[in-house]
């Protein structure tokens, strides 16, 4: 199906046409994801993160139901926070533990993947193969979430922009995904790479350029839905 024609008769921007094909790991663990989520009535997906997160569960599930699939939506978000600060929380740890989740959407704090190798390593990979083992181990399949790279870049950053955090994220990230296991990454920072190329970009942020707004949500949740569902 062509996503153009489908988003126009959803009544979506052709802004936000343009979603790529997820690229992340093996073509077998992308199928062993798609066959989790279409083997139940009503898939259970776990949100791991911060405020990049607050309004994807809903738009996610909102997205869903308008294509005719139901799915549970449960969340551990927190404004900040980092994974090793969920790693440490109980809270966090209860909910993955006994939630009977399908998914465990597992997402750091924005500006981690993008940092050096040697910090990025010591600050993300001890948290994330934690809390991979531990959805392993309660039955559910970890996924990491690739943000975005900020509008103006990072601003510790000298000459820094968007493209080139978000290439950063994206590098990152698949390295992450990597040593915890192989995950599957959801790669919404190259959907919002290709809105912001198609002169888009604006209307992805809200006004701290940062955090996203209602389409940068829409744009999130159709990178969600497309890989978790496998389309």
């Amino acid at each position: 199906m062509n996503l153009s024609w489908l988003l126009g008769i959803l009544g979506i921007s052709s802004c936000a046409s343009r979603v790529p094909v997820p690229p992340s790991a093996s073509g077998n663990d992308r199928r062993e994801l798609a066959a989790r989520m279409n083997a139940t009535e009503e898939p259970a997906i776990l949100f791991v993160g911060n405020s990049y997160s607050f309004g994807i569960p809903r738009e996610f599930k909102k997205l869903a139901a308008e294509r005719g699939k139901k799915v549970r939506i449960g969340h551990s978000t927190y404004g900040g926070w980092t994974l090793g600060q969920h790693a440490a929380n109980e809270a966090t740890l209860r909910k993955i533990r006994g939630g009977r989740w399908d998914v465990v959407v597992i997402q750091e704090q924005s500006l981690i993947p993008a940092m050096p190798a040697r910090l990025r390593a010591a600050k993300m990979f001890p948290p994330l193969r934690l809390l991979v083992a531990e959805a392993r181990a309660h039955g559910a399949i970890p996924v990491l979430y690739q943000t975005w790279g900020r509008r103006d870049g990072d601003p510790a950053r000298r000459g820094d922009d968007f493209l080139k955090m978000t290439q950063r994220l994206r590098e990152g990230c698949q390295a992450a995904a990597n040593h915890a296991g192989g995950l599957v990454v959801v790669p919404v920072g190259d959907a919002w790479e290709v809105e912001t190329n198609a002169g888009c970009g604006d209307t992805l942020f809200l006004d701290d350029g940062s955090h996203p707004a209602a389409m940068g949500n829409r744009v999130t949740a159709e990178v969600f839905y497309r890989t978790l569902f496998g389309l």
